[in-house]
């Protein structure tokens, strides 16, 4: 069964950054999708940004490109996401996932989410 478990949740002021870390066990990840996903109160799941067990070419939301940057480590089966210039409105859980296959984007594609790290952006 595989587990994850991030880190670097936390308070920080706008306009600075943070970096969520993801480190899995149970299993060999190598042939797995992985990465963040994020829940705000009132609203549902987003995906934030995902990397196909390559490590090539990441998918990121909109909203985040240019400002997020995601990278996985297949050898520590861990995988980090660095975020920069944040907002207030960023404010939420953040989940790591993995699930079996290349990369998705959608909640219900990923088989595997960790128990979520709280990120808290001041205004």
């Amino acid at each position: 069964q595989v587990q994850l478990v991030e880190s670097g949740g936390g308070l920080v002021q706008a306009g600075g950054s943070l970096r969520l870390s993801c480190a899995a066990s149970g299993g060999t990840l190598s042939r797995y999708a992985m990465g963040w996903f994020r829940q705000a109160p009132g609203k549902e799941r987003e995906v934030l940004a995902v990397i196909s067990w390559t490590a090539y070419s990441p998918y990121y939301t909109a909203s985040v490109k240019g400002r997020f940057t995601l990278s996985r480590d297949n050898a520590k089966n861990t995988v980090t996401l660095e975020m920069n210039t944040l907002k207030p409105e960023e404010t939420a859980v953040y989940y790591c996932v993995a699930t079996p296959g290349y990369l998705y984007t959608l909640p219900s594609q990923y088989h595997y989410w960790g128990l979520g790290t709280q990120v808290t952006v001041s205004s």
